[in-house]
């Protein structure tokens, strides 16, 4: 029997991260009010809060052109991916670390593209799904669903440190959810392990483009 090929290993990589990532976003805001928050430890909340996806709160045009940068990006990633698992130079982990990034990316332009339309707000209510009146918002405006927050300090920093001391100091603050863990995850593997494959394709690249490149006498 013929061993899985690396793209249908990263396929059904993203398939799976993808299913997840929706499912528990959409038990979160089914389920819980918005800023709603359940303590599992001491060092681990699933706190939901939602965030537009923009950068610096830009409005509505920023955001659809950020969004479908996210998918045009997307798109040249997944064509990357099934290019190099053609290639024997490239190992599985490195075309894994790929889909990672992809899943995450994708997870997210989904909340972005369809949360909008197929659910009610979260504000002082549990959300409906698919809601008589319609969405909270139209196509492209959804917000992202966050849940994942771990608060590893959370203390008081003495009053003999200057600047800062006597105010309240929290590690880690930011809010995320299963994409962004992907996201982050597939960066760090494709640093830590692959650097060398990133090296070797950019510099196949350049050499390809100076060959190409006309000569000037």
């Amino acid at each position: 029997m013929a061993k899985p090929s690396k793209v249908w290993k990263a396929f059904v990589l993203i398939a799976i991260i993808l299913v997840v990532d929706q499912a528990v976003k959409v038990y979160i805001k089914t389920h819980f009010q918005l800023h709603e928050s359940v303590r599992v430890t001491d060092w681990f909340y699933i706190y939901f809060t939602e965030n537009s996806g923009m950068a610096f709160g830009w409005e509505f045009f920023d955001k659809i052109f950020l969004t479908l940068f996210r998918i045009i990006a997307a798109g040249l990633l997944i064509w990357y991916m099934v290019h190099i698992s053609r290639k024997k130079q490239f190992p599985t982990g490195y075309v894994l670390s790929i889909a990672l990034i992809i899943a995450g990316a994708l997870g997210n332009v989904i909340d972005c593209v369809f949360y909008g339309l197929i659910f009610d707000h979260s504000y002082g209510q549990v959300a409906g799904f698919f809601p008589e009146g319609g969405g909270y918002a139209p196509i492209f405006y959804g917000k992202v669903v966050d849940m994942l927050f771990f608060p590893l300090i959370n203390t008081t920093l003495p009053d003999w440190l200057p600047i800062w001391g006597g105010r309240d100091f929290l590690f880690f603050r930011p809010v995320f959810n299963i994409a962004d863990t992907s996201i982050t995850t597939g960066i760090l593997i494709l640093l830590i392990f692959y650097r060398s494959c990133l090296a070797e394709d950019t510099g196949k690249k350049s050499k390809k483009n100076k060959a190409g490149s006309p000569h000037t006498a």
